[in-house]
């Protein structure tokens, strides 16, 4: 049955059966709990997701839907739409100004990939037309496209600790199972959030010098900061942390709800050390997922910038200083095919009338962004200065569920109809 009469039973499964099922179903196929009062040994071996069940959980994480609608208005600029709005990609999970920065990482048994909508173009206001078959085989395909293999072969991350807790060693990243990782660029996002206060005047403060981040002086005197309205940076970079978690959380979310209407077990957790997933101890010989670290005598832990080549931060090494990362910022918004390019597509009716509305930034506004930038480079090595640059706040692992786990120990509704009936569904075999 796996193909369109699968995705059609999906798409006319219960929302609120999916938000009420939801459940963390550890047990897959294939694996075991050595001792304890639940101690189980599959009978079945591990069964991995088939394309099609990867491709509709990836979907659902970052499925391209149709355009965002931006942020309409800043009393900055009161007869023009506002600057905020990075991508107008509208994607399955909400992002904090439309900055938009997450990006989708997945092994399983297979290899190892990466998923990067954010830029994707959409056809138009909505995706969400045609039958629900039709809709879904499309967002799907857009995925596909976006996808990036990074290696044949399943993350290297021993199941042991300092790389993963101790309750999660006997089933993350088990065979057989799909562990989903989305990312997020913090740099992107607080100099999205430094664009948007000092565009309303806000002179961004380094609290922990109780002085201004920068030499910001001159702007105050030219009129483009009031002196009288100061942000934090402690708060400015907390707030740019937190809407990284939300937007990756988000992710997760859909991808757990999903599972509920497709029958599959797995959990959100976040229990894997995420410098050893994304690569810190290659050196070590764990290669994780091959992310490019820098380190510093001032830091703790070393601090993951990128994957070259694939997913780069907006500070160094990959730009020469943050004067150069902030250009590149610019360009995005309104370099040609950036977001408020009038000859690109968009949302509205007057879609090259609403871009043109919107003033690019002056020299003067770059030079300021980037004085604030280096500063909290320069004082810190890094950007964002108070916490990793590249965002992994946690995780969600699919597999097929062992029914017989459940069965066996729990009551009677441990599982839904749909993990019951989850074979017959999405499988041309009816048993694994």
């Amino acid at each position: 049955m796996e193909g369109p009469d699968a995705l059609s039973d999906l798409l006319d499964f219960p929302l609120l059966e999916a938000v009420m099922g939801r459940r963390a179903r550890r047990f897959g196929l294939g694996m075991e709990i050595p001792s304890g009062p639940l101690a189980f040994t599959s009978r079945a071996a591990p069964q991995p997701l088939s394309k099609l069940e990867r491709s509709v959980l990836v979907a659902a994480g970052t499925g391209v839907t149709g355009w965002n609608f931006g942020v309409p208005f800043g009393p900055d600029r009161p007869d023009e739409h506002a600057h905020y709005t990075q991508r107008l990609t509208g994607r399955t999970m909400p992002t904090a100004g439309g900055f938009g920065t997450p990006v989708l990482l997945f092994t399983d048994d297979d290899g190892t990939y990466l998923t990067n909508t954010r830029d994707s173009q959409p056809s138009g206001v909505s995706e969400l037309h045609g039958d629900g078959g039709e809709t879904a085989e499309r967002i799907m395909a857009v995925c596909r496209k976006h996808t990036t293999q990074l290696s044949h072969s399943r993350l290297d991350l021993p199941a042991a600790p300092p790389h993963m807790l101790e309750p999660n060693t006997w089933m993350a990243n088990a065979p057989g199972s799909t562990l989903f990782m989305p990312v997020a660029d913090a740099s992107e996002q607080v100099l999205a959030l430094m664009a948007m206060a000092i565009g309303n005047g806000n002179v961004l403060v380094d609290d922990s010098a109780g002085r201004p981040a920068g030499d910001l002086e001159p702007f105050i005197s030219s009129g483009l900061l009031d002196d009288r309205k100061r942000v934090p940076l402690s708060v400015l970079q907390q707030m740019a942390y937190e809407a990284n978690c939300s937007e990756l959380a988000f992710m997760g979310h859909n991808i757990v709800l999903t599972l509920q209407a497709m029958g599959l077990g797995g959990l959100y957790f976040n229990g894997l050390n995420r410098w050893s997933v994304l690569g810190a101890f290659a050196e070590d010989g764990i290669e994780g997922l091959g992310f490019r670290f820098e380190r510093d005598e001032r830091w703790t832990m070393p601090n993951p910038v990128g994957l070259d080549g694939v997913y780069e931060a907006l500070c160094p090494p990959y730009h020469a200083d943050m004067g150069a990362a902030v250009r590149a910022f610019v360009a995005r918004k309104f370099g040609s095919g950036g977001t408020y390019d009038p000859a690109g597509p968009g949302p509205w009716k007057d879609t090259a009338g609403v871009k043109r509305s919107v003033t690019p930034y002056d020299e003067e506004f770059v030079a300021c962004l980037t004085e604030v930038a280096q500063h909290v480079y320069d004082t810190h090595g890094r950007f964002p200065g108070t916490f990793s640059t590249i965002v992994l706040p946690g995780y969600v692992q699919a597999v097929h569920l062992d029914t017989d786990y459940y069965d066996t120990y729990f009551q009677p509704g441990a599982y839904l109809r749909s993990h019951a009936e989850h074979w017959q569904r999405w499988h041309a075999d009816p048993h694994p």
